[in-house]
């Protein structure tokens, strides 16, 4: 078994295809296939389960990749101080719905470890997908909620894929919506003031049940509905339209419009965000630095 040997393991099981990995690490997808097999031939292991779309990590595989993923994060952290190696691209992942704190946290940790290069990826991504991704070890932590009315699936899903949800705060229901909005001068909202309003929510694809749903209290019924599948999208429709969400109230001015602003939802409901992972998987330290700036803009709300 070789450092390289692992780096491929990790760089296949991002890309989700061997012609893909190839391509990112410059070698032929014969030599990477028997890389792959020699490896798997050694420890005696299968490592990828091959399908016509591409290749998926095993279950084993999934641990082994835990554990490469560490062995060659702390192979960097010794070059860069016994080798004076700082051209390395570390690497880290996340995938998230569709909040700005996420986004800030993203940014600091990139300001905090500026290297000299990097390759960092944040996904805003459907609620199916950040569940994938994680328990695939494409990323690293994952960030979602939970209510009474989703808690129980997400939580058989999660448990299944062997990851941890850890509680980042609980939120009221909130409407997101323009200054310019005709209801943007009141203090607090009810369902019925809502009603003449498009509603505004993210697609979730072949899962577009109320258990992914993005937004708290999507299976009211609505009379417009509009979906899209990005958080600046949303905006510009809520302002163009008079449109709305409906989240969690937390809303960073910074990365997002100066246009939309957060009014509370008169509503026995609540919305519990937090971030998941995989069980026994040991974060690198570009993820501690991440959930530590989330619980920063968490508690500086």
């Amino acid at each position: 078994m070789t450092l390289l040997q692992l780096k491929y393991i990790v760089t296949v099981a991002e890309k989700g295809t061997i012609s893909e990995a190839a391509k990112e690490l410059f070698i032929s997808q014969p030599s990477l296939t028997n890389a792959i097999k020699e490896l798997e031939k050694e420890m005696n292991i299968c490592l990828f389960n091959r399908t016509n779309k591409g290749v998926v990590i095993s279950n084993e595989g999934e641990e082994f990749l835990s554990y490469a993923r560490q062995i060659l994060q702390q192979t960097h952290l010794l070059e860069e101080r016994y080798l004076n190696v700082s051209k390395q691209s570390p690497i880290f992942q996340v995938s998230t719905q569709h909040y700005s704190f996420a986004v800030n946290a993203f940014v600091d940790v990139i300001k905090e470890f500026d290297s000299y290069q990097y390759d960092f990826t944040l996904r805003e991504t459907q609620t199916h997908e950040i569940i994938d991704d994680v328990s695939q070890l494409k990323s690293e932590i994952g960030i979602l909620y939970t209510s009474s009315l989703n808690e129980n699936i997400i939580m058989k899903l999660l448990h299944k894929n062997d990851l941890i949800f850890e509680e980042l705060f609980v939120a009221k229901p909130h409407v997101f919506l323009s200054q310019t909005h005709p209801l943007s001068n009141r203090t607090v909202l009810r369902i019925e003031d809502l009603e003449p309003f498009p509603y505004l929510s993210f697609e979730q694809g072949m899962y577009n049940s109320f258990y992914f749903s993005e937004e708290i209290l999507s299976t009211i019924d609505r009379k417009k509905n509009i979906k899209v599948r990005d958080r600046a999208t949303l905006f510009n429709l809520a302002i163009g339209l008079d449109g709305y969400t409906i989240s969690s109230g937390m809303i960073h001015h910074e990365l997002n419009s100066q246009n939309i602003i957060a009014i509370p939802l008169e509503y026995n409901e609540h919305m519990r965000i937090g971030t998941i992972r995989k069980k026994g998987f040991q974060l690198s330290r570009y993820a501690h630095s991440y959930v530590e700036k989330l619980n920063y803009y968490v508690n500086n709300h």
